[in-house]
């Protein structure tokens, strides 16, 4: 399973091998792994809680609706991309393992 450091340094490798540095360039990793956590943590509540969630607004008023962790997955990928696509870099093969390491 892969770990977040491991990640980060794979993606500083890469700039390195493309001949890009800059302090620019490492707090855009850093933007990418701190949404890297943001993602591992809506995995795992859509797995831990479903698709749908229970909602209660009042005493006989309940019902199920739609987890939104599930959208906010797909923007948070969807941003995590365009880092990548700004640094002109490529998901590494180690970005589907989940750090069971990280907190909820």
């Amino acid at each position: 399973m892969a770990k977040k450091t491991d990640i980060k340094k794979d993606l500083i490798d890469q700039l390195e091998r493309n001949g890009v540095y800059g302090s620019h360039y490492l707090d855009l990793i850093n933007d990418y792994m701190c949404l890297w956590d943001i993602k591992n943590k809506l995995i795992r509540d859509i797995k831990e809680r479903g698709v749908s969630v229970k909602y209660q607004n009042g005493t006989n008023q309940f019902g199920y609706k739609k987890n939104d962790s599930i959208s906010e997955l797909n923007k948070t990928n969807a941003q995590m991309l365009k880092i990548l696509n700004e640094l002109g870099l490529k998901a590494s093969s180690m970005e589907a393992a989940v750090d069971d390491d990280e907190e909820m």
